[in-house]
């Protein structure tokens, strides 16, 4: 009998309930024994940015069955995907990583939603032991990148 209001809840609050080790989803490394198998909530948004970010690291290590250029075309947005084309071309480096090197792992969380979008923030892992934050928007209508930039200042 409880089980309904709390699934209501879940539904209204539009949130992705996702069953994995907490080290493959949420921080996208080694799961103790602990955590494996754990609930983790993802926003629609932070779940689509993490699929994003974890399907283009696989085309530019070469693991998947799809190009860097053509995950882009699946997730972005057009004009974002032409800025960030531009982007690369000015700084040297991979515009979505924002680096030369690709991250040994990374993060996402829910950072806020209005005006038709929501924020992400994908925390980047480095095997240095740095960070990097960049920040996605997402169109709420239909989960489209549209933006992905550098943190505020």
């Amino acid at each position: 009998m409880q089980l309904r209001p709390a699934l209501a809840a879940l539904a209204a609050a539009a949130v992705v309930l996702v069953t994995a080790p907490a080290g493959q989803v949420a921080a996208h490394e080694t799961a103790s024994p602990a955590e494996a198998g754990t609930f983790l909530r993802k926003t629609r948004a932070e779940a689509q940015v993490d699929a994003f970010f974890r399907d283009y690291r696989q085309a530019v290590l070469g693991l998947g069955d799809r190009t860097p250029e053509q995950v882009r075309a699946r997730y972005l947005a057009p004009e974002l995907d032409t800025r960030l084309d531009a982007w690369a071309a000015q700084h040297g480096a991979d515009p979505v990583f924002r680096a030369q090197n690709v991250p040994s792992g990374w993060s996402s969380r829910y950072e806020g939603s209005g005006a038709g979008h929501a924020t992400v923030v994908v925390t980047e892992k480095w095997g240095s032991g740095a960070t990097h934050d960049v920040w996605f928007a997402v169109r709420s209508a239909d989960l489209v990148i549209g933006d992905l930039k550098d943190p505020p200042v």
